[in-house]
């Protein structure tokens, strides 16, 4: 083998390892937001909505889940990703809502949300 040769090779080993990296990396970020780790429902009153970002819009919302007497107040952050549900929140704002969510776990950035919880319905409750 010439020089030539051996560098065409090494070549074409070095782009098919980069399309192998960028095919997994997509791969992992398509698995990471479309399966979702767990599920559930939160009850309580949303208290911050808003659309957050310099280069990736996302909405960001906070619920202030009903505390049990003689308990804490918690705070639940959550993102959001569809529209149907950023106009449920909006509209429920100062209500009681039931907040349905998805928690995707390994997200690799915030361009997605910047909680791992996303809503995935709303509804209010009053």
């Amino acid at each position: 083998m010439t020089g030539e040769e051996i560098r065409k090779k090494a070549v074409k080993i070095a782009a098919v390892l980069i399309v192998a990296v960028v095919v997994l990396c997509a791969g992992y970020v398509m698995i990471v937001v479309n399966w979702s780790y767990s599920k559930g429902e939160r009850v309580g009153y949303v208290q911050k909505f808003s659309e957050k970002g310099w280069l990736c819009k996302t909405w960001e919302g906070e619920l202030q889940m009903l505390p049990v007497p003689g308990t804490v107040p918690e705070k639940f952050l959550f993102s959001v990703r569809d529209k149907a549900v950023i106009g449920k929140i909006n509209s429920s704002m100062g209500k009681k809502v039931s907040v349905s969510y998805e928690q995707h776990i390994g997200i690799p950035t915030t361009c997605f949300g910047e909680s791992e919880y996303f809503a995935v319905n709303a509804k209010a409750l009053e």
